[in-house]
C-alpha cells in the first residue's frame, strides 16, 4: 500500500442554533460554536475532527477563534507531509513542539483516527482496542433554572425513554436557593431517575461542606466539581466527608492532572473529556489511571456536535466499566446539524455506528450555511 501523507488541514468555525438557552454557573449559552477540522490525505481520504468549547473563554483558555488560528498557523506546518497512517507518530510530533491546546489537539487526533478507520474499513472504537458495548446511556442537563420547568422537562424525557439521568447546573444562585431547587426536583422524580449536580467550582469550601451534606442526605447521586480546581487540599477534605461521591471535572486538564488527583485521593469519580485530555487515545490514558486507583468513570462532554460526540463515544465504548454512564447529549441541544445522519438516541442510549471511522459524513450545504464568514 502506498504511504498516505497529510496534505492539508482546514479549520472551520460553525455557529449552530440551540433548542433553548443553556444556563451554566459561569455563562449562559445562546448558541453553540463548533470548530470543525478537515484533514485531507494524499490517498483522497478525509478525516473529520471537532474542537468545541463552552462559552468562549468563560470556561477555559481556548476559544473557537484561537483554536482555528492555532490549528492553521502552528499545527498544520508540523503535520503536512507526515505519514497519515501513523497516528502515534503524528501526535508525538505535536507533543514535542506544542504545549497545552488540548481542544485543538483533540480535533487533530480525532481526524487522524477517522481517516485511518476509513482507510482500513474499521470503526474508531476498533482502532482503540475494540468496543465492549454498542450503546451508551446518556444523561440530560436540566438548565432552565426554573424548578417547575425543569421537573416538566424531566418528566417528558422519561416518557420519551430518552433520559433517566438528570444533571442540574447550580452555583450561580445563593446556596440555599440552589439546594431547595435540587431537592424539589429529586423529590418529584423519586426513584425513577438519577439526579446529579454540577457546581462548576462556584462554591467555597464552607458552602460545599453544607451543600454536599444536604444533597447527599436528599438522594443526590453525584456532586461534580463543587470547589475550585486549585484548592486541592479542600478537594481531598470534601471527598473524605461528603455523603455523596465527588466527581473531578475542571480539575482534570491533562493526563498528568488525573495522576495527581488519584494520588491525593481528591475525587472518587473522574469525568472523562477528550477535549481536555487531547483526544480519544489520550482520554483512555486518564481512564487507565483511574481504574488502577479504583476511581469510577463518567463520560463527559463539552457539548460537542455529532463529530466530537461520536469521537468521545467510540473511546467510551472500549472501557471495561463506565459506572456513572455519560452525558453525550450535545447534538440534542442543536436545532440544526452539519452531518448527513445525526446520532441516534433511543431507549435512554446513544447508539454508536460500527461503520468505518467515526461513521459520519458532512452535509456540505448545511456546513456552508452555518459556517462563520
Amino acid at each position: 500500500m502506498t504511504q498516505a501523507l497529510i496534505e492539508r488541514l482546514e479549520a472551520i468555525i460553525v455557529d449552530l442554533p440551540t433548542i433553548r438557552p443553556h444556563k451554566l454557573a459561569m455563562h449562559t449559552m445562546q448558541r453553540q460554536t463548533l470548530v470543525i477540522l478537515r484533514l485531507r490525505c494524499s490517498d483522497g481520504i478525509e478525516g473529520l475532527g471537532e474542537a468545541t468549547t463552552i462559552g468562549g473563554l468563560a470556561y477555559g483558555n481556548e476559544s473557537p477563534e484561537s483554536i482555528k488560528a492555532n490549528l492553521e498557523a502552528h499545527f498544520a506546518p508540523l503535520l503536512i507531509g507526515q505519514d497519515a497512517c501513523n497516528v502515534n507518530a503524528a501526535m508525538q510530533r505535536l507533543d514535542k513542539a506544542i504545549k497545552g491546546n488540548t481542544f485543538a489537539r483533540s480535533a487533530v487526533e480525532t481526524a487522524l483516527l477517522d481517516a485511518q478507520g476509513k482507510r482500513l474499513g474499521l470503526a474508531v472504537s476498533e482502532l482503540l482496542g475494540g468496543r465492549v458495548r454498542e450503546g451508551l446511556e446518556v444523561a440530560w442537563t436540566l438548565a432552565s433554572g426554573d424548578t417547575a420547568r425543569d421537573i416538566e422537562e424531566a418528566e417528558r424525557m422519561l416518557d420519551l425513554r430518552r433520559h433517566r439521568i438528570f444533571k442540574l447546573k447550580i452555583g450561580a444562585n445563593a446556596l440555599e436557593q440552589d439546594l431547595k431547587h435540587v431537592v424539589a426536583i429529586k423529590r418529584a422524580l423519586g426513584e425513577r431517575a438519577s439526579v446529579r449536580v454540577d457546581v462548576n467550582q462556584y462554591w467555597d469550601e464552607s458552602q460545599a461542606i453544607r451543600g454536599c451534606q444536604v444533597l447527599g442526605e436528599n438522594g443526590i447521586d453525584l456532586i461534580e466539581q463543587p470547589i475550585s480546581r486549585i484548592n486541592r487540599a479542600g478537594q481531598v477534605r470534601l471527598n473524605q466527608r461528603s455523603p455523596a461521591p465527588i466527581m473531578a471535572d475542571e480539575s482534570i486538564e491533562s493526563v498528568e492532572d488525573a495522576f495527581s488527583l488519584a494520588a491525593d485521593g481528591a475525587a472518587s469519580i473522574f469525568a472523562l473529556k477528550i477535549a481536555k485530555n487531547g483526544g480519544p487515545r489520550a482520554v483512555l490514558r486518564t481512564a487507565q489511571i483511574a481504574e488502577a486507583a479504583g476511581i469510577a468513570l463518567y463520560g463527559g462532554t463539552m457539548l460537542e456536535g455529532a463529530i466530537g460526540t461520536l469521537a468521545s463515544a467510540h473511546a467510551f465504548l472500549t472501557l471495561r466499566q463506565l459506572t456513572w454512564h455519560t452525558e453525550l447529549f450535545g447534538p440534542l441541544l442543536l436545532t440544526e446539524e452539519i452531518v448527513t445522519e445525526p446520532p441516534v438516541y433511543r431507549d435512554f442510549q446513544l447508539m454508536v455506528p460500527n461503520a468505518p471511522g467515526l461513521g459520519l459524513s458532512l452535509d456540505e450545504e448545511r456546513l456552508k450555511r452555518f459556517r462563520r464568514p
